[in-house]
């Protein structure tokens, strides 16, 4: 295996330029799967890199209960500085089970205490809470429900109405928060992948505004929406999803809602800076995949040889 065991775990640098050009340059219907995807992917390899330096480094410990052919030297001689590495991916893995745990505890029981207080309230798909903190959101589970409070709703024209459940309509249909779930613990998995959890963040704030804007047929409609309930929401603590669901940047999701609709794209020429994003994209997830593939299959087979002398 050699030093390309550790690839896995730097390799998530490189979705840093690829997040920009990703949210910027593709449809954020593509961007939002693509960089979910490559986080998940990515997320995934660095943790497996983290589990094979744990066994291998830790194999000759005293106490360990693992099979003491694992610490045969020629299965410590496939990880460079394997006492060192073991030892330092025990509290590695212990943080990343740690964190993932307590964000999936924290969307449940968030998810939880707004269900509750939601459901006394008339309605099958909207819940207008009567509250003077203005707010709106989408609740996932079920159907969904659209959250909206009162306040929000006596600040904005009939016609933004209709762009806010639009907006909030689309990020249930395509089931956003989970996009936003898995974005946020492959972040929570590897420090590295911050930016694309940011981007995904972005990218499903502006997936929803196309919806809203095709729904209702008219951008500028959408972007007045968007741009009166930020100023409305500014300084507001809304009773949402936490870490899991934002308004992202609003000025560029009204400066792109102003300008033309994005071209919908499967695959980009890989001639074009978008196209040579997804690529970029692709290749560093692969990459990584087969990196922490081969470190697998190497330590299997050394494992092997060794248990059969």
């Amino acid at each position: 295996m050699g030093v390309f065991v550790f690839l896995p775990l730097v390799l998530p640098l490189s979705a840093w330029p690829v997040a920009r050009l990703a949210e910027t340059r593709l449809h954020p219907r593509t961007a939002t799967r693509l960089l979910t995807a490559v986080a998940v992917v990515m997320a995934g390899c660095s943790t497996l890199c983290l589990a094979l330096l744990m066994v291998v480094g830790t194999a000759q410990l005293p106490g360990n209960p693992l099979p003491d052919g694992w610490s045969d030297p020629q299965v410590r001689a496939a990880v460079p500085y394997d006492e060192i590495a073991g030892r330092a991916a025990i509290p590695a893995l212990a943080l990343v089970a740690a964190a993932c745990a307590r964000s999936l505890l924290r969307h449940r029981r968030v998810t939880r205490r707004a269900r509750r207080a939601v459901a006394a309230l008339r309605g099958p798909t909207v819940a207008v809470v009567p509250d003077s903190t203005p707010y709106a959101y989408a609740l996932p589970g079920g159907r969904g429900r659209i959250v909206v409070s009162s306040a929000l709703l006596a600040g904005l024209a009939p016609a933004e109405r209709r762009a806010l459940f639009a907006h909030e309509r689309a990020h249930l249909t395509a089931r956003h928060h989970r996009h936003l779930l898995a974005a946020h613990l492959a972040a929570r998995a590897n420090p590295f992948l911050r930016p694309l959890r940011t981007a995904v963040v972005y990218t499903a704030e502006r997936w929803a505004d196309e919806e809203a804007a095709r729904a209702v047929g008219d951008r500028r409609t959408v972007a007045r929406a968007i741009g009166r309930a930020a100023l409305m929401l500014a300084g507001t603590p809304a009773p949402t999803l936490a870490a899991l669901a934002a308004t992202g940047p609003v000025p560029r999701r009204v400066a792109a809602l102003l300008a033309p609709a994005p071209v919908a794209r499967t695959w980009p020429p890989a001639c074009t800076s978008v196209g040579l994003a997804v690529w970029g994209a692709a290749a560093g997830a692969l990459v990584s995949a087969m990196s922490s593939a081969n470190s697998a299959v190497t330590l299997f087979l050394i494992l092997h040889a060794t248990a059969s002398l």
